[in-house]
């Protein structure tokens, strides 16, 4: 999906990963449907596309695409944020299994991919018949 933005035509896709602290089993069937729910609400408001994922028990696999103006560390940080504080407050439970703890760990997988191959680069950068003058 290619995002539109003032003078910005990005087609940006991530492929993020994050686990529960201690790799704890708490996401169950009421906290998923509650985590999907925030999850979809974060990436609507700033206009990410979710384009697949899974909630397991204690980890969360997220494709998206992404406008160009937002980070990776601050789309996680959005959205690992918001639903941590939520769902702790709106299922006390978990906080008797993480007491003073966030819900996530503080890392998360990251990787980009897209429908641009390599050969596709290297004509960009000047290793094609483009004019451009290799930088190494």
């Amino acid at each position: 999906m290619n995002e539109y933005e003032s003078h910005v035509v990005s087609d940006i896709r991530y492929h993020f990963v994050w686990h529960t602290a201690d790799k704890v089993s708490v996401l169950d069937k009421g906290i998923k449907e509650r985590l999907k729910e925030l999850l979809q609400q974060d990436c609507k408001s700033k206009k990410i596309t979710i384009l697949g994922g899974n909630i397991g028990s204690d980890h969360v696999h997220m494709i998206l695409s992404c406008p160009a103006r937002l980070a990776p560390s601050t789309i996680m940080q959005e959205l690992k944020g918001r639903a941590s504080y939520n769902l702790q407050h709106e299922f006390p439970q978990l906080r008797d299994v993480l007491p003073g703890k966030s819900l996530w760990v503080r890392g998360y997988y990251c990787a980009t991919f897209g429908e641009v191959t390599d050969e596709d680069i290297n004509g960009y950068i000047g290793r094609g018949d483009t004019g451009f003058q290799p930088l190494l």
